[in-house]
Parts: C-alpha cells; sequence; structure tokens
C-alpha cells in the first residue's frame, strides 16, 4: 500500500523547492504567458498556414484550414543505422492514422540527431557526443518554433537524445507532451560472456574475428542495448518521471503491443490539450517531486552516472536547481531492488519480465521512497505506473495491476528487502575537487584504494602502457584534460576491460579522470566527472606520477596525499590540445567548448 514520502525525502524535496522558488516561479510565469496566448495556427495569416499545410493530404489539409482540429506535432530522433532508433521510421505513419481515428492531423514538426555511442567508442566522433545533448534540444526548439501545434511527442531514446529533448519539452513547456519508446532489442548473448571476450581481447589471447562475432551476438536487432546504460536509463527515468505511458518503457520493438502502445500515446497526448478536460501542460509535469522520483528511480536500480550530469541540465531548463548533493542525499536513502547488467548478470528484458517498472514504482511508493502527488501524463498520481498493459484478444489495449511480488528476486527485490540499502552512489570531495562515484557493481574492499597516480592525458596512453607490461602493479589511473572543455569530455569506456584486467589479476587498482565513463561502468572504482577540469586549472592537473591518492567511497573522499605546502606551492600542467580542435566537425564546436559549464552544473552550454 502506497505510503506518504518518508521524511528524508520530504525534506530533500522541499529543500531544492527552496533553493528553486525563484528560477521555478519565473519559468511558470513564462509558462503561463505561453498558455494564454495559445497555438498561433489560428490567426495566422493565409499565406503562413498555407505553408504550414501546403504538403498534407486533403483531408489533413481541410481539418487544419477549420478552427477545431487538433494538430500534434512529432519530434523524432530517427536514423536507420542507429540500432534503438531505427523503429522510429515507421512511427510517424502509425501516429498519423491514429490522429485521424479521433479527427486530429499529426505532422513531423522535425528531427533531431541521434549519435550510436557504441560507435564512437574510442574514436574523435565522441568528443561530440555530449555537446549533441544540447544540439537536439536546440533542434527540437527549432521544429517546435512554427507554432502550428496543440500538443507534441517526443521519438528518442539514447543517451543524449532524451536529456535534450526533455530540454527542449521544458522550453516549450506549455505544450502537452508525450515521450514515445521504442523499446530495447531482444536477448542476445549475455553482458558476463560479452564482457569476458573483451577482456580477452585486450589480453591478446583472441583476435578480431572472435571479438567481433561476439559484439555482433550482443548487438544483433533493433532497438536499444539490452544492459542497464544511460540509454535504458533514460527510459526508466521517463516513466518514473511520468511522461511515458504506464509499462509501456521495456516493450519490444515491432510487435503489436509496441504499436498499441504508440497508438494509445497519440490518443493520449491529444486528450491532455487545452481544448481537452484534462489540459496538462508538460511544463507543469517536471516540477521539483518529479525530478526526485527521477533521482530516486536512478539510486533504486544503479542507473548512469552520465544523469549526474544530464538530471542537472533538465531541471534547469525547468527553472529547477538540482545539484550533486541532492543526488548523493538521495543515494544514502534510497535502496537498491535491481540487479541488471552491469550491476547484476540480468538485461532490461530479463527486468521487465520480473516485473519491470509497474513493481518498481510499486515497491518505492510502498516505502515511502518516491513522490505520489505527481502530475502525469496519464493523469495525478503515481500510482496510476503500478500497472502493465496487455493485449486482449481482439487486440484491444488495456491495463492489468501489477503483481505485488518480484517474478525474480535475483533481479529485483522489494524495497523493504533490497540488495544494498543504499543506491550506491557519492559525491567525492578532497583536495582534488568534486567527483562522483558508482559503487553499487563496485565490491566493498574494492572501495577504498590508496595507491601511486599513474597519469596520462588519453585513454589511448593507458592502454599502450597496459599493453608494454607497464601496469602490472597497484596505482591509481588519473586521465585528465577529458573534460568538457578540454574535448567536449568524451566517454572513456575503453578503459574499462585494461583496468578489469589488472583487478583480476589481483592488483588494486581505481580510475580518476575530469571526463565521464559510459552509463555501463561497473566494477573498477572510478572518481569520475572531476571538477574542476585540468583545462580549467583543476587540481587534478597538479598530480604528478608516484603522488598517492586516496579514494575512498565510504568516507566520500578524494584526496591527494602531498604535503599542503608542497600542494599549494606545485603549479598545474597543461596539455597541447589543438589535435582535438579539428576533424570529424570537431571544428564545428570551438564555441561550445570555450562556453560549457562544469560537469557539476550540467556540462551544458545552455544557460
Amino acid at each position: 500500500m502506497t505510503r506518504t514520502v518518508s521524511a528524508r525525502i520530504g525534506e530533500i524535496t522541499e529543500r531544492i523547492v527552496r533553493r528553486s522558488h525563484d528560477g521555478r516561479a519565473r519559468y511558470l510565469e513564462r509558462l503561463d504567458r505561453q498558455i494564454e496566448k495559445g497555438p498561433r495556427r489560428n490567426k495566422m495569416g493565409c499565406a503562413n498556414l498555407a505553408h504550414g499545410f501546403a504538403a498534407c493530404g486533403v483531408a489533413d489539409k481541410g481539418s487544419l484550414a477549420g478552427d477545431g482540429a487538433l494538430n500534434l506535432g512529432i519530434i523524432t530522433a530517427y536514423n536507420d543505422m542507429l540500432s534503438a532508433h531505427q523503429p522510429f521510421e515507421r512511427f510517424p505513419d502509425v501516429i498519423r492514422a491514429a490522429a485521424r481515428e479521433v479527427g486530429a492531423v499529426a505532422e513531423v514538426a522535425g528531427g533531431v540527431p541521434a549519435m550510436c555511442d557504441g560507435v564512437t567508442q574510442g574514436a574523435v566522433g565522441m568528443e561530440l557526443s555530449l555537446f549533441s545533448r544540447d544540439v537536439i534540444a536546440m533542434a527540437a526548439g527549432v521544429g517546435l518554433s512554427h507554432d502550428m501545434y496543440d500538443a507534441a511527442v517526443f521519438l528518442g531514446v539514447c543517451d543524449k537524445i532524451v536529456p535534450g529533448l526533455i530540454v527542449a519539452a521544458a522550453s516549450f513547456g506549455h505544450l502537452p507532451a508525450v515521450f514515445v519508446p521504442a523499446g530495447p532489442m531482444t536477448t542476445g548473448i549475455g553482458n558476463e560472456e560479452k564482457s569476458k571476450v573483451r577482456q580477452l581481447y585486450a589480453e591478446g589471447k583472441v583476435g578480431r574475428a572472435e571479438l567481433l562475432a561476439s559484439e555482433s551476438a550482443a548487438y544483433h536487432g533493433p532497438g536499444t542495448c539490452t544492459f542497464y546504460g544511460t540509454a535504458n536509463s533514460n527510459q526508466m527515468l521517463m516513466e518514473i518521471m511520468g511522461l511515458h505511458l504506464p509499462g509501456s518503457t521495456f516493450v519490444t520493438p515491432n510487435t503489436p503491443l509496441r504499436d498499441a502502445l504508440t497508438r494509445a500515446a497519440t490518443r493520449r497526448a491529444l486528450a491532455i490539450t487545452r481544448q481537452g478536460n484534462a489540459f496538462t501542460p508538460v511544463g507543469h509535469i517536471l516540477d521539483e517531486k518529479a525530478f526526485v522520483n527521477g533521482v530516486v528511480g536512478l539510486m533504486a536500480t544503479g542507473g548512469s552516472t552520465n544523469h549526474t550530469m544530464h538530471l542537472i541540465s533538465m531541471a534547469r531548463a525547468a527553472g529547477i536547481s538540482l545539484t550533486w548533493d541532492d543526488f548523493s542525499d538521495l543515494s544514502d536513502v534510497v535502496p537498491l531492488v535491481a540487479r541488471v547488467y552491469p550491476n547484476g548478470l540480468a538485461d532490461v528484458n530479463q527486468f521487465h519480465a520480473a516485473g519491470g517498472m509497474g513493481f518498481v514504482i510499486g515497491t518505492l511508493l510502498d516505502e515511502g521512497m518516491l513522490n505520489e502527488d505527481v502530475k502525469t501524463v496519464w493523469g495525478s498520481g503515481l500510482s496510476g505506473y503500478r500497472v502493465e498493459p496487455r493485449l486482449a484478444g481482439d487486440g484491444s489495449l488495456h491495463w492489468i495491476d501489477m503483481p505485488t511480488r518480484s517474478a525474480d528476486e535475483k533481479i529485483l527485490r522489494p524495497a523493504s528487502s533490497p540488495f544494498q540499502p543504499d543506491g550506491g552512489l557519492k559525491v567525492l570531495n578532497g583536495n582534488l575537487g568534486r567527483s562522483v562515484i558508482k559503487t553499487s557493481a563496485v565490491k566493498p574492499e574494492r572501495r577504498v584504494i590508496e595507491a601511486p597516480a599513474v597519469v596520462f592525458h588519453s585513454q589511448e596512453a593507458l592502454q599502450t602502457a597496459f599493453k608494454a607490461g607497464e601496469l602490472e602493479r597497484d596505482f591509481i589511473a588519473v586521465i585528465r584534460f577529458q573534460g568538457p572543455k578540454a574535448n567536449g569530455m568524451p566517454e572513456l569506456h575503453k578503459l574499462t576491460p585494461p583496468l578489469s584486467v589488472l583487478q583480476d589479476r589481483g592488483y588494486k587498482v581505481a580510475l580518476v579522470t575530469d571526463g565521464r565513463m559510459s552509463g555501463a561502468s561497473g566494477k573498477v572504482p572510478a572518481a569520475i566527472h572531476l571538477t574542476p577540469e585540468a583545462k580549467d586549472g583543476g587540481p587534478i592537473a597538479k598530480l604528478r606520477d608516484g603522488d598517492i591518492v586516496r579514494l575512498d567511497a565510504v568516507a566520500g573522499t578524494l584526496q591527494a596525499l602531498v604535503p599542503e605546502a608542497e600542494w599549494t606551492a606545485r603549479e598545474a600542467e597543461t596539455a597541447d590540445l589543438s589535435d582535438n580542435e579539428w576533424g570529424t566537425g570537431r571544428e564545428l564546436f570551438a564555441s561550445f567548448r570555450r562556453t560549457v559549464g562544469s560537469a557539476e552544473e550540467g556540462a551544458s552550454i545552455i544557460a
């Protein structure tokens, strides 16, 4: 049974409300002014409106020429290279047909770029990845700027795409908006097996052919990658924050249920417009309680550390000030209820079969871990998400109550009996600055590492040292000049296999970086997103080979154990970053590197 939110969750929510008061008030004032204006379509000059529906079919053109028909804008991240977004190719036709069934029109308002970090991992294109989030927000804003729409649906899944779309949705917060997922690909080989082959390849024990066969068996079809990285953390967030239809997040693509949910999302987006009885602007959904619920969900499921930046940026777009300390304090009290790779062996399809989001939301509500009294696209109150969708024999869609027990307690456990009592994310403070660490996949005996630093200025340099046998010892790898101002803050996921190999050989190893790791960062302790970054003269730039560094994820500290007088007097190192300034489009983002905020502020160019 749903409990009133716990005292500690309530306290943290209330302090965010107080801190955000002025910014949120300004945001809501602007939102209300836009609502009063309404869509410009009915006030347009005839030439403007004719441009707006020139390519529509006769029936849609007739509907838009009158005053009564609703127009639904579709923002899509479709491309057919990216497996997670390829299923969106056919969604606009499904959405248009569903809109026409209720006398409305749907148009693709615009497309946004969608990068695949899996393709760019370890390549120079990854230096554009984080910046693509803000480009996506701006591109979606351009699409909606025609002011032709009564509501919007957003089609996006992966790492930077959904956060960018949320920033855009918040900017157009006067419009109702429903986020429509595509779902995960079907299960391939196990994630543990895939990781073993990667480690064998790193050790030179298997060749490229074996590695490619393994990777192709893991990533093999349309849909999201099935591990619990940033993409699937995005999808969890959209449901627990009330922007998906209940139970729709992890339904696989190109299935009758997936299509039925897409049609239902279309109808719901049209039902919550100003002309209906359930008007729900998305800016009212995206409030302080919704963002707290998002962070709680992230901690309870062991989600991606990338969201320690993305959620901050998303919240700021809605006038809300969210901080790393909020993440850390929520993590202290939110239990870990899910074990999904890399925090366990299961993939998201197994997570969904065990009870998925309906179970997670239900058990967290039962323990007072979530704010129930929120607005959602489904209606008021998060309790409406304790259900799962089903198709009847005639193909009609309905929802049934979720079982109160997990179908597999190796994957999902009740919040009253969790895998661990906290969410496994800590903020680390010390003379090296502030960083975050995800400990949910790190064994307790590896959460405190004190060892000499070995300093690198790229992940390639570490890999070279590993292959040369120069790292067979206890050490803390320091990878610096990887922050947003330096080179766009690429993911450093290629560090995981060599460091994992060394850890498995019995060495005490850890990572400290002003860069970021993938949502799949796992068993090696990693202090990431360190701020200030080296390019800004942050203390990480003072470190030298052999300095003793202590990473203590229990106490929440990160210290260079260098005498204070010496540390104060030491000059920060610099680096030649000219190679990061051109090629593969990087020259187009010079202004981004100059103006981007810190990781702790969301690493955004959008104020």
